[in-house]
């Protein structure tokens, strides 16, 4: 008989739902859509120098507490609000810790900071913070 030589660290394996069920289920909301749609005209406009204000984008590494984020965006907004004619802020926000090998792999993977792995609470943790 021979050694088993694939899959030796998986421990089990759980099906995740699909993207389109939790985007069904968490739907953008008309709010977010014109924020994103207007950064990125934005965005457009400054790369094409059609605008000369300058581009910031500005965030935390990874996000691993959805209220800390939501209040850095309400400070973003202001900071917005005050700098608009001369700056396009734009909040980077990611999920995950792709280059971490040892340690928290990211609010997606591990919403609980804890290493039990919920992922399904995770990834709709993380869409509805979007």
């Amino acid at each position: 008989m021979m050694d088993i030589t694939d899959d030796i660290r998986i421990r089990e394996i759980k099906e995740l739902s699909p993207p389109a069920d939790v985007l069904r289920e968490l739907p953008r909301t008309e709010a977010a859509t014109r924020t994103v749609v207007q950064a990125r005209q934005a965005l457009r406009r400054i790369l094409h120098r059609s605008d000369d204000r300058l581009a910031v984008i500005i965030g935390p590494c990874s996000i691993h507490d959805p209220r800390a984020a939501i209040e850095y965006a309400g400070r973003l907004t202001k900071l917005r609000q005050c700098l608009g004619d001369r700056l396009e802020i734009v909040m980077r926000t990611y999920f995950e810790k792709p280059r971490t090998t040892v340690g928290w792999k990211g609010l997606t993977n591990d919403p609980n900071l804890d290493g039990s792995f919920e992922i399904e609470r995770g990834l709709r943790l993380s869409r509805k913070l979007l």
